[in-house]
């Protein structure tokens, strides 16, 4: 774990903005890029950071091929056992949330974002105590990850 953060630290540089959960628990940064060239870097930083990347699925192209329209929008799923497997240690149930997920979109405006829910936000409910140390490891690679992939990696 401790590798993980510090190879996350060390590959990246990050631009000097924030990212904090809205209400809703979901955090949302925007990309100077297109939603395709943000997913290419947040899957490449995420391979830097040594987590793996579980699957890109694409919600536009898959609406596309059912003859609707929709902005372009895709989902990573990703993690790294090192951060995950604690919390599903904790509580079982932890399973259901994780791996995580980062949902990047088009917002129809020529936009394009970057979301994902705080892992705070996203565990509440179960049996993990709020000052867990994974929950702010998984909070710290969230941040650091879509950051950078908003830079453009």
């Amino acid at each position: 774990m401790r590798r993980f953060a510090l190879a996350l630290a060390a590959a990246l540089v990050l631009p000097a903005l924030p990212a904090a959960a809205n209400a809703d628990g979901v955090v949302r940064i925007t990309s100077a890029f297109s939603v395709a060239r943000t997913v290419d870097a947040l899957e490449a930083v995420i391979g830097k950071a040594g987590a793996t990347v579980f699957a890109r699925i694409n919600h536009g192209g898959g609406a596309a091929a059912a003859g609707i329209e929709m902005a372009d929008s895709e989902l990573v799923v990703f993690g790294n056992p090192r951060l995950g497997t604690p919390a599903m240690q904790a509580d079982p149930l932890a399973g259901l949330f994780l791996p995580l997920r980062v949902l990047v979109y088009g917002d129809g405006q020529g936009q394009t974002w970057i979301a994902y829910e705080d892992p705070g936000a996203m565990l509440d409910d179960l049996n993990i105590p709020d000052d867990a140390p994974y929950l702010a490891q998984m909070r710290g690679a969230l941040q650091n990850l879509t950051m950078a992939a908003a830079a453009g990696g």
